[in-house]
Order: structure tokens, then sequence, then C-alpha cells
């Protein structure tokens, strides 16, 4: 379910993915062209768990459900096995998790393989302990975290000076995802072909107040830099959030939001199922889903 009030999703339906495919891009540096497996998706490859895995923007999650071996960050702890149909969370930090509600971050598995974006900083000091999650997860710059250190790339509207738009996440997922922002998006952004991923430090921007909507068991996180949620620094962690600004840019808000669900860089399961172009994801493509499965058993 998606929380931003206005925003839909858009569901896609499931194909099971086609053979081969280099070209993919690669976890940071340069954006590049899209290639890929499974119809021009971008592939990266992440180190989870002491195990190097393939993430792809087309891909539909459902990775292996292991228990990361001791020894490596995070033993014993559960990774895998969150797939698209669960990457949206709301605006609080600790949502995104498939079949968890709390607030925070701290002792949970990565059903994305992905570890959470973290706080921190002088800026956060005397606010809700949920938010400071630096000495579990490192800090911003830690670039042992799956995907690489924290980044961030800045979506300014074309038409409304007061929509900043923000992503930040792992510098792989942000280079994959500027790829497809600026492809659907591109109309609404102001220069997007200046945008470049940026290192992020705790002054922010963004900041945990700025949040509008969290993806991927809060490992990727929008922001909007007019938009100050009070509630988030609380202790009370059922405070209801602070409305979004009125003036915001919805059009940019909707694409932004619905090009992060359908194209965040996920770790496919066994049989390589990967999301395509057409809507709706009915009864028929469900099915047909399921005998694709079966017949490879």
């Amino acid at each position: 379910m998606v929380f931003i009030p206005g925003i839909s999703q858009r569901k896609r339906k499931l194909e099971r993915r086609k053979g081969g495919g280099g070209g993919g891009r690669g976890g940071g540096g340069s954006r590049g062209g899209s290639g890929g497996s499974g119809g021009g998706g971008r592939t990266s490859s992440i180190s989870s768990g002491g195990t190097s895995r393939s993430s792809s923007s087309t891909a539909f999650g459902g990775g292996p459900q292991t228990t990361i071996p001791q020894g490596q960050p995070f033993g014993g702890r559960m990774q895998g096995g969150g797939t698209r149909n669960d990457i949206y969370g709301n605006r609080g930090y600790g949502s995104g998790y498939p079949g968890s509600s709390g607030a925070g971050v701290g002792g949970l598995g990565f059903p994305y393989y992905y570890w959470p974006v973290v706080w921190g900083g002088a800026g956060l000091v005397g606010t809700g302990a949920y938010l400071h999650t630096h000495g579990e997860y490192g800090d911003t710059h830690n670039s042992s975290r799956p995907g690489g250190a924290l980044v961030t790339a800045t979506f300014p509207s074309s038409t409304n000076g007061n929509s900043t738009f923000r992503i930040m996440s792992d510098n792989s997922t942000v280079v994959s995802l500027l790829a497809d922002i600026t492809s659907s998006c591109g109309s609404s952004i102001s220069s997007p072909s200046t945008i470049t991923p940026t290192s992020y430090n705790d002054s922010g921007p963004p900041l945990p107040g700025q949040a509008v909507q969290y993806y991927r068991a809060s490992s990727i996180v929008l922001s909007l830099d007019s938009y100050n949620n009070s509630a988030v620094y609380s202790n009370d962690t059922n405070a209801p959030p602070s409305p979004l600004p009125s003036n915001a840019d919805t059009t940019l808000l909707s694409c932004l939001n619905n090009t992060i669900g359908n194209s965040a860089p996920l770790v496919d399961g066994a049989y390589g199922l990967r999301w395509s172009s057409p809507s709706g994801f009915g009864l028929v493509a469900l099915v047909w889903a399921i005998s694709r499965l079966v017949s490879q058993v």
C-alpha cells in the first residue's frame, strides 16, 4: 500500500524473465546505457551476508530467505524474501518492512538484503531514540553497506519553485533509479540531464522530518525540502504525521513515487520473475504466473 495522499501505486504484470542480457550498470560509477537482463533492466552486484548477489531494476524480488552466517555483519539475522508487492512503506522510519508496522530499524532483518538508511549527527540530539542508528549500521559514509555508501540525488520541479525532491539510498540504487526517474519524469524536473548523485552527510538535506515516503524496508527514502514532519522527532511513535505542503508539485511527486516503487533494484528468487510494462495485476496474470512457476518444478 502507498501512503502518500492522492498518490496511487501502478501495479504491473508478472512475467518470467527472458534470458541473457549483459551491459547492465554496475554498483556505482557513472551513468551508462540501460542493458541488463530482463529486457532493459539495469543490474548491479551487491554483497550481502558474505555473498554476492545480482540486483535488477526489473526484478520482482523474492530472493532466497536465509540466515546470515556468524562472522558476517549481522550474523544470525534473516535476509531475503521481500518482493515488489510490499516495497512501499509510509513516512515513518522503519516502514516498508513486509509484515511489520513498528517504528525504527533496530535489530531487524533485511528482507530486501539492503540495509536501511541511517540518520544521525548533532541535529538529532534530543530527538526520538529510534532515529539514532549510526552505531548499528555505521555512518552515512559506510561503504561496506550493500550497494555502497549513502548518496542523494536532487529533483527540483520544473514548474514549482517550492518543490525540490530528493532520494537517498546506497550508491548503486540511486545510480539505477536516476536513469529511470529522468526517463519517466524528466519533463517535470528542472535540468534533468545535469543531476548526479552526491555523498550524503548528517547535516542534510534530506533530514528525517523531510521524508515523504520510505521504500524497500526503509533502504530508500524520498524527501521534500519544504516539508517538516515534526512528529518524527518525538518519542511518541503514534503521533500523526504533519500534512504535506499544499503547494507541493503533486505531478512530480506521483511520478517519483511510482517510478521508485516500480524500478527500485531487487534481488530475484529462483525463477527470475520481473515486472513488465502492461498495467493491471489481475487474476489472469496471477494464474499465469503460478502456472509458469509450477511448470518449472
